[in-house]
């Protein structure tokens, strides 16, 4: 249904929402769409930033109970 609208039909439907909302409701409109993009944006890389620090703040805290570091099992060797 869509294939057949061309440059013709994409001015005329231009043309028909300018004439319905005017040139100022058009404009406020996308003002409003670029902001969101804007937050849209922002979120995202908010977002992968704090995944990128949890998974340093996972490797340099190592905590795991029962694991022995190479220190440790040397020691330990030395007891037996």
């Amino acid at each position: 249904m869509l294939n057949n609208i061309g440059l013709p039909g994409l001015l005329l439907i231009a043309v028909v929402v300018l004439v319905l909302f005017g040139r100022g409701k058009i404009s406020s409109l996308m003002g409003e769409v670029g902001k969101g993009i804007t937050a849209f944006k922002k979120g995202v890389k908010d977002g992968t930033e704090e995944i990128e620090q949890a998974d340093t703040g996972d490797d340099a805290k190592d905590v795991t109970p029962g694991t022995d570091t190479a220190a440790d099992t040397e020691s330990h060797k030395d007891k037996v």
